[in-house]
């Protein structure tokens, strides 16, 4: 086998780690589907176009009404954004 035909296989648990500590995911969100992701979350309008950032196993760091502040918030702790979409 050759190292192109080489695949690193990673467990379940392996890969919820993968990125841990150093990246993030902006996802653009409707307040409305945002209940289930960040606990305790105030009453807000439905409808609203919100950004997430979350950590690389998924757990909510931080919302905000523009892509900038939660750019803003991954890099002021050290983190890779990335976004999903």
């Amino acid at each position: 086998m050759t190292g192109s035909d080489m695949k690193i296989v990673l467990t379940e648990g392996e890969f919820a780690h993968l990125g841990e500590g150093s990246v993030a995911y902006l996802r653009k969100m409707k307040s409305d589907d945002l209940a289930g992701r960040f606990p305790n979350l105030p009453d807000m309008a439905p409808g609203l176009d919100l950004w997430a950032l979350f950590s690389a196993d998924g757990q909510p760091i931080m919302l905000a009404d523009h892509r900038d502040g939660v750019l803003a918030g991954a890099l002021e702790n050290d983190l890779t954004p990335v976004a999903i979409h």
